[in-house]
């Protein structure tokens, strides 16, 4: 039994998976036999948990500078010590001015919500996906299909990672820090850390701050925002990447160059389209006060219009992209290492697994 490694120009039989029938018998596949992308019959749902949570993970620590940097950019009024000109030059002065390990203040928090957020959103996907597949496209790929995949799983995972916040112990808990929700909460902590001058050292005197001073809102004042983001995100996001895959990768076999090129660009097109309701999450998170008090706003600023209204105040139109360039330069690696460290996981876990079945 072989799981074979195909390449961009590779044949339709180097999708076959020797030894392993529908219906469980030794032969090899039909010519219908579906191929390494869909897995119907090897890959489990722990195959796609395991693989997706190691492609978040690996995405959110190996990006995590940039991302840092991409958020004091898009402040809307930074302090004279914070002005940055590029992301190279972003993380130069950071580390120089405050410490070499500066950028990376509040990564632990994301990798504990990066693990199970990827998991449960990427088994989910390829499990609708092909559900979906086989209702509006029998034979093949449905952009259609992928779509409503993206747009189902958003508020269904938002909405579970809620109420696994609410769920929680209260923060006066010790264990409470090692079980970080995968969604808005996260962001919130982790943005706040990551701004200049930030008062919070660790994740959990962040959380026993904010929640001490405002409340748990606090943690959820972005999320009308991120999930009306995420929708546009990921849908864009998934669709070019499924897109692209059928133009370089027709036979969707384990190609590594393939993945990291779909994912990238997929990733880069997403990211620049979605960069204005982005730098309005930002702000909600953040509470950036010089931004609030030159917007003449008291007390804390909520509600996503809100967000759009002081951004255009304070800056314009060109409010709305500001960041962009981090933005992108941060998503497009991380999509391609996510989507090619999903995909090997996927390959590598079932080839494993047919392998073990072999009889010897």
């Amino acid at each position: 039994m072989e799981l074979r490694r195909g390449g961009v120009g590779s044949q339709a039989g180097a999708r076959r998976m020797d030894g392993d029938s529908r219906d469980g018998g030794g032969g090899c596949k039909d010519a219908g036999s579906e191929d390494y992308e869909n897995l119907p019959t090897s890959a489990s749902l722990s195959t796609h948990m395991t693989a997706g949570a190691m492609a978040g993970i690996l995405e959110h620590s190996v990006m995590y500078p940039v991302d840092s940097v991409k958020t004091r950019m898009q402040s809307l009024n930074p302090d004279p010590k914070a002005h940055y000109t590029s992301v190279y030059g972003a993380l130069k002065k950071i580390i120089r001015t405050e410490g070499f390990w500066r950028p990376l203040r509040g990564l632990n928090v994301m990798m504990m919500g990066a693990g199970p957020a990827h998991a449960m959103y990427f088994a989910c996907y390829e499990n609708m996906k092909r559900t979906l597949n086989a209702v509006f496209h029998h034979q093949g790929n449905s952009h259609l299909a992928n779509g409503i995949s993206v747009h189902a799983l958003l508020p269904v995972s938002k909405l579970a990672c809620f109420s696994l916040w609410l769920g929680f112990p209260s923060h006066s808990d010790p264990g409470w820090g090692q079980t970080q929700p995968p969604c808005g909460p996260t962001t919130v902590v982790k943005q706040r850390m990551q701004m200049y001058n930030s008062p919070h050292r660790s994740a959990l005197s962040c959380i026993r701050t904010v929640w001490g001073t405002e409340g748990l809102g606090a943690f959820y004042r972005s999320y009308t925002t991120q999930l009306t983001m995420n929708i546009p995100f990921q849908s864009i996001h998934f669709i070019t990447y499924e897109f692209l895959q059928e133009q370089i990768n027709p036979y969707r076999g384990y190609n590594p160059q393939s993945h990291i090129i779909s994912g990238g660009l997929a990733g880069a097109l997403a990211a620049a389209a979605t960069t204005p309701l982005d730098v309005c999450k930002t702000l909600l998170n953040t509470q950036e006060n010089m931004a609030l008090n030159l917007a003449n706003i008291s007390g804390r600023l909520s509600g996503m219009a809100n967000a759009f209204r002081t951004v255009y105040q304070l800056n314009g139109l060109p409010g709305y992209f500001k960041g962009v360039q981090a933005r992108v330069i941060y998503q497009m690696p991380s999509t391609a290492i996510s989507w090619s460290v999903y995909e090997f996981f996927k390959y590598f876990l079932t080839k494993h697994k047919l392998e073990s079945r072999t009889p010897y």
